[in-house]
């Protein structure tokens, strides 16, 4: 009897023994996860998953300003609205040109109000380079920014939170023209068209040399290949959705499929 009453404490302590070591192996992982989703919602956008052949083009406007009605001429030709993330400095200097772009129907956005390395400053002081560039261009346009693409595309968690923070959603890219090395037109081409899927974003540059003499081709290719252009605010979703590791943003009832 004695023996049978310690089996059974024995097996009590073991079974309690496990249950204990389950709930911690259960609590880290999902510490684990949960840091993980932290760290994802920590990550810009470059590109959103879609079954739909949508891609968006978008223009970094920092410095000159030699090419900005071309551009809004070419556009306009092949009936295309893009969008242009803009500098406040910019904006101070070409505030005609920002309102030639808003009546063309493209999309203005913030790239900052002089072109720092957000990362580099006080989240304070980074959170008042959006906030006034923000303001420049609603005074200009009537619209505040819902986007923000950071200088340099230098970005770190808390910069993206702190984005998030002013309701506004962190931008980058996914085919990168490369536009701004001052390399031709065909090389421009050749850094886009071929590696184009649905749901890319686009970068070119305001003021880079060839862009002008590149966009028609690639334009043409894409529209011949079926792509349909829309703007990044109209391609991204707005809610309901997790970014994975590669920045793509996926819809939360896409996870399973």
């Amino acid at each position: 009897m004695k023996v049978l009453v310690m089996n059974k404490k024995r097996i009590i302590l073991i079974l309690c023994a496990i249950i204990v070591v389950g709930a911690v192996v259960v609590g880290m992982i999902y510490c684990e996860n949960a840091g993980t989703a932290k760290a994802l919602n920590g990550l810009p956008i470059y590109s959103v998953q879609t079954d739909k052949k949508q891609i968006a083009i978008s223009f970094d406007a920092a410095w000159g300003n030699e090419d900005t009605e071309q551009l809004i001429e070419i556009l306009q030709k092949y009936g295309i609205k893009a969008t242009f993330f803009l500098v406040g400095s910019w904006v101070d200097n070409y505030p005609n040109s920002v309102k030639d772009l808003a009546a063309a129907g493209h999309s203005i956005q913030n790239h900052s109000n002089t072109h720092p390395y957000l990362t580099k400053i006080a989240i304070a002081d980074a959170k008042r380079e959006i906030t006034t560039c923000n303001q420049k261009i609603e005074k200009l346009t009537g619209k505040a920014p819902q986007l923000i693409r950071p200088p340099y595309g230098d970005y770190n968690a808390a910069l993206v939170e702190a984005i998030d923070s002013l309701g506004m959603y962190t931008i980058q890219w996914s085919v990168d023209s490369l536009d701004w090395m001052d390399i031709s037109a065909d090389e421009i081409y050749n850094n886009v068209v071929p590696k184009i899927k649905g749901g890319d974003i686009v970068l070119f540059h305001n003021a880079a040399k060839h862009t002008p003499e590149a966009l028609p081709r690639i334009i043409e290719a894409l529209q011949k290949d079926g792509f349909e252009f829309v703007l990044i605010e109209d391609l991204i979703y707005k809610d309901d959705y997790k970014i994975d590791v590669n920045g793509m943003q996926v819809k939360n009832s896409n996870l399973s499929a």
